[in-house]
């Protein structure tokens, strides 16, 4: 169970606290119902998430091995068999796709979907220069959405393209850290990294970083945000976003790091205590 678990990769689950966005940002918080259906959305994301993580190790076996972290996972170590994560991934999948449906159909369709969309990424559309970037981002976009489905509240364009962008800005430090770290090796790891070059994902970086950035802004100004949320405090969550993408790209760039973006926010106490204050002020400035 032990191993099961880890390689439903535990440290990554926070990555679908993004569910909870829809609620926080229709200012719906305050109500237990909406706040117990999200809940239980997360969970199934989790879920459905940790199914994905182990069948990505499944097909990514042999790639694993050649990597320098990856190799340590339960599977590619040689600490769990198998079979073992094919039954887990039956059992869990099945549980999640009943309980989403029980849910609503839209959710229960989501999660279906992500699950679909994961299992072609693996099989096949990560193969595929750009577009394997594109998946993993649309891949975040499906948590915005799911967590707002389950309280009939569908996320904004500006909360949506912010969404893909910051994703594909995450995504495409990740590919320049793979390249960067493995060298003539990456090809090895991940097939598509023989298409590309740190120059070209550095520009790719430079576009998604400014469109991020200039999307933010937009929000915080627009007449529907200003009207929804009764005042234009807004704009001043913008520093915030501006450090936070800078400070990043400092990591990446300086530091070198950018392999896992989670480990990254948690471990660079500047990043996080950024990220705490811009979740206090747009609390604040909505409740």
């Amino acid at each position: 169970m032990k191993y099961i678990i880890l390689s439903m990769r535990p440290d990554q689950w926070i990555k679908n606290l993004l569910v909870l966005a829809p609620l926080i940002f229709s200012k719906n918080i305050h109500f237990i119902a909406n706040d117990i259906k999200v809940l239980a959305a997360v969970i199934l994301f989790i879920l459905i998430s940790g199914c994905v993580y182990m069948s990505n190790d499944i097909f990514d076996l042999e790639n694993d091995k050649n990597h320098p972290v990856k190799s340590k996972r339960p599977l590619s170590s040689g600490k769990i068999k198998k079979s073992r994560l094919i039954h887990a991934i039956i059992v869990l999948s099945v549980i999640t796709f009943i309980s989403a449906y029980k849910i609503n159909f839209a959710f229960g369709n989501i999660i279906l979907g992500y699950f679909l969309l994961n299992f072609l990424y693996s099989t096949y559309l990560k193969r595929i220069v750009i577009l394997d970037v594109m998946v993993v981002a649309l891949g975040f976009y499906l948590r915005i959405l799911a967590g707002g489905v389950v309280i009939d509240v569908y996320p904004s364009v500006w909360l949506s393209l912010c969404t893909i962008l910051l994703s594909l800005f995450l995504v495409f430090s990740k590919r320049r850290h793979e390249l960067v770290v493995l060298e003539n090796r990456s090809n090895m790891h991940r097939e598509v990294l023989s298409y590309y070059s740190p120059y070209f994902i550095d520009q790719m970086i430079s576009i998604v970083t400014a469109l991020t950035i200039i999307t933010y802004i937009m929000y915080t100004i627009s007449d529907k945000a200003i009207e929804y949320f009764g005042n234009r405090n807004l704009i001043y969550t913008n520093i915030f976003v501006f450090y936070g993408i800078f400070r990043y790209l400092y990591l990446v760039y300086k530091e070198k790091k950018g392999g896992d973006p989670v480990k990254i926010i948690l471990s660079d106490k500047f990043l996080l205590i950024n990220i705490l204050l811009w979740a206090i002020s747009v609390y604040i400035i909505i409740y």
